[in-house]
């Protein structure tokens, strides 16, 4: 049996044209998110297309920072998270309301928006791009459906997820001029052919061999990806100070302390009336910022 592609992201080139493509596979980086959620099937499947679909759009970015793909609507599946870095680290979740039942992208969501959020961090601008949901079949039509109507890069994604592993596999035609004209119909067309099945099971070379083996490709090496969720204890420390003392304090009359879980990784922050304390005290000494001079 073939030895699975774990974990990493593939870059490949057909030669002699400007169509270029990605596979990417998250099986640890994906069970880490589904052990710290209970998620029904349907959300799960959602989520973890999310996941590989944002692996796959961070490639096509050419600055450090992060990208975030969004969905917020009014059905069972009221909202998707995804976050990955430059990095190749990946954090994501999902809201839904019981019951959730198998169907497609319109009936998981209703009503709904996909935004793409750009970071680059710092002071530097953001971008976001956001598109009303008018696809009813999934998230990979709904996303080439965003680049069309984004003005961006001709787009075509495949998507899937289990409860081991997520998946998806990216072509794009690249501006400018090329002597196969038929490129990128051709791949689309062979593409197209791949089964959800395949997708999740076949190490890349197969994949890559079994859609596009009259094509002269080029597979470049593969590059890790990863699960990280970037909160830490000091990180909740600052939205506690931006509550303010009085707010803080009267959630510590009330519970005796002061409870944060991360809605991504499930990790809990406690802070009791002591921690409060020496956190705004901590505030209060703080040096004062020199005025600036003109």
């Amino acid at each position: 049996m073939p030895q699975r592609d774990s974990d990493v992201i593939s870059r490949f080139i057909f030669e002699r044209t400007n169509v270029r493509g990605e596979l990417v596979h998250l099986d640890a980086t994906w069970r880490a998110i589904l052990e710290r959620h209970d998620y029904p099937e349907p959300v799960r499947e959602l989520l973890g297309q999310a996941m590989a679909a944002a692996a796959l759009l961070i490639t096509t970015i050419k600055f450090n920072g992060s990208l975030i793909l969004q969905i917020q609507g009014d059905g069972p599946v009221s909202m998707i998270v995804v976050q990955v870095k430059s990095d190749r680290t990946l954090r994501g979740l999902a809201h839904w309301t019981d019951p959730v039942l198998p169907g497609p992208l319109a009936q998981l969501v209703g009503k709904a928006r996909l935004a793409i959020t750009l970071d680059q961090g710092g002071e530097r601008e953001r971008y976001q791009g956001i598109v009303a949901l008018e696809t009813e079949e999934n998230l990979a039509r709904a996303l080439e459906d965003y680049f069309v109507r984004s003005e961006q890069l001709a787009t075509r994604l495949w998507l899937g997820a289990n409860g081991e592993r997520a998946a998806g596999m990216l072509l794009q035609a690249l501006p400018g001029e090329t002597e196969d004209e038929d490129a990128w119909n051709r791949t689309g067309q062979l593409a197209d052919t791949l089964s959800n099945e395949e997708l999740l099971a076949l190490p890349q070379r197969d994949v890559l061999h079994r859609l596009f083996h009259e094509e002269d490709v080029r597979l470049f090496e593969p590059e890790p990806v990863s699960f990280r969720c970037t909160c830490t204890r000091e990180r909740i420390e600052t939205v506690l100070r931006s509550l303010g003392y009085p707010e803080v304090q009267s959630i510590i009359a009330e519970q005796g302390r002061v409870s944060v879980d991360c809605e991504f990784c499930n990790q809990n922050y406690l802070f009791d009336p002591v921690d409060v304390e020496k956190l705004f005290a901590a505030a209060d000494h703080q040096p004062a910022v020199p005025p600036t001079r003109h």
